[in-house]
């Protein structure tokens, strides 16, 4: 007679066999389904602390911005993980929440941490609608462990569970994704990241005290919908870290003095610049590996292209609020009507009033810029946030997509990742306004149009030939 317990330990050691032997990522029976590791969930956009391993061995641990790290259960040496490919909602910033696919009830997926050498057994469940893959993106692992359908495997298919086994081989950064249907499902939000931390010291990896991953994502959503178009190539309207939008996205608080290590990995369909006031960095590393110190040079800037990693690292040792964002500047903005005339100078007296008559909520914008917008009181369609957001203790802070603040403080404690609140700027070194000095020119007076018979110009009108004002991102 076979009792429960017994059922689970034979279903367990046939599974480990069985995947142990493959070289193919392959299907897991109902038997052995029972002997899986139970898959973690999570559904909250908060940044979770960092996950100090268990067991195994040490390492210290990375920060997933409004992410998490995935547990895991170590069985016979061996690392076990499961993740969920399935639907799940995910809040890109408070009152605008995205119908996505992604892992373990989150999108990203969660991080995966391992130590080099590690043997990692991965099952993957599809509970999405079609078939699916899992592709881990720069590593060296067996041929038939590579994740891409119909080349190295089967795909799996929805209900079924397959598993993935390999050992780390090589200390660094990289993504997961799926690599079936790649464009619909990872236009859904379908990535996650993967670290594996060195097994000892290394001599192009420097010990840090900070570790921060991100990933770089865009999606088409329109105002008022809550599901992506998938089709859209280039006409992303929303630009993500981790799939929140300032003022969604959590800042990076660390300790005057500190080691940090900012993780990048851009899974979206164009070149990320990716900018830090205050300090220089340098490129540590990338999805190939560390890169040698002699090859490293100070940066205030780096791109990171489609499909890659760019790890940079730097002393903070700046004390206040310093900007990190993408130096693209549409994308620090978040939905917005790319096919609106320029009306700077344009001069609207008189106009709105008249416009008023027929459209009572008609309001003129744009004839001074767009910072207007900041401060703007209108209702916004169901389910979107204002395309410029977010307050700083100066004001408006005018931004949105992929932006967020670095904050360094002499009392941050070690190890502490709360948010320490505004910087308090030591008195004097804040940059204010200032009376005109004795014997300056008076301002100009505002020239207004002299009257004129002659009809008035067309404005000048310029168009790509597909029609689209922002293609090539």
């Amino acid at each position: 007679m076979i009792s429960r317990r017994n059922l689970f330990a034979r279903a367990a050691a046939g599974a480990a066999l069985g995947a142990a032997g493959a070289v193919n990522a392959s299907g897991v029976s109902r038997v052995a389904m029972a002997a899986l590791p139970e898959p973690a969930q999570r559904d909250t956009p908060d940044t979770a602390p960092p996950l100090t391993p268990p067991d195994g061995r040490p390492y210290n641990p990375v920060v997933t911005l409004n992410g998490w790290t995935l547990p895991w259960r170590m069985r016979d040496g061996v690392k076990e993980f499961h993740l969920v490919a399935e639907p799940v909602l995910r809040e890109l910033a408070p009152g605008c929440t995205a119908h996505l696919w992604g892992y373990n009830g989150q999108s990203p997926g969660p991080t995966i941490e391992v130590v080099e050498g590690d043997r990692v057994r991965i099952y993957v469940t599809n509970k999405l609608p079609e078939h699916t893959s899992v592709h881990w993106h720069g590593q060296r692992l067996p041929n038939g462990m590579d994740g891409v359908s119909g080349l190295t495997q089967p795909a799996i298919k929805p209900g079924e569970t397959f598993v993935y086994e390999f050992i780390a081989r090589r200390p660094g950064t990289f993504m997961y994704h799926p690599h079936a249907d790649e464009m619909t499902q990872m236009a859904m939000g379908m990535m996650g990241f993967w670290v594996t931390h060195p097994k000892a010291r290394h001599p192009q990896i420097a010990e840090v005290q900070r570790d921060f991953c991100f990933l770089l994502s865009s999606y088409d959503i329109d105002p008022g919908s809550y599901t992506p178009r998938t089709m859209t190539m280039t006409d992303f309207n929303l630009w993500t870290w981790n799939s929140r939008v300032f003022p969604g996205i959590d800042t990076l608080n660390v300790r005057q003095g500190d080691r940090v290590r900012v993780r990048i990995g851009n899974l979206t369909m164009t070149n990320h610049p990716i900018h830090l006031h205050g300090h220089e960095f340098e490129v540590t590393g990338t999805d190939g590996g560390p890169v040698p110190r002699s090859a490293r040079w100070p940066e205030v800037t780096t791109d990171v292209a489609v499909g890659q990693m760019r790890q940079i690292e730097f002393i903070a040792d700046e004390p206040g609020d310093w900007a990190i964002h993408c130096h693209k500047s549409h994308h620090t903005m978040n939905a917005m009507g790319h096919e609106v005339d320029t009306l700077i100078g344009v001069d609207h007296r008189g106009l709105a009033a008249r416009i008023n008559k027929v459209i009572p909520d008609y309001m003129a914008m744009g004839e001074r810029g767009m910072a207007d917008m900041a401060d703007m009181e209108m209702p916004l369609p169901e389910n979107t946030v204002p395309m410029m957001a977010g307050r700083g203790p100066h004001g408006a802070l005018e931004m949105g997509g992929m932006f967020s603040v670095l904050k360094v403080r002499k009392d941050q404690k070690p190890g502490d990742y709360r948010d320490p609140g505004w910087y308090a700027a030591p008195r004097g070194t804040v940059a204010r306004a200032v009376d005109a000095p004795p014997g300056a020119p008076p301002a100009p007076a505002p020239r207004t149009a002299a009257p004129s018979s002659a009809p008035a110009l067309e404005p000048l009108r310029v168009r790509k030939p597909d029609g689209h004002g922002h293609q090539g991102h």
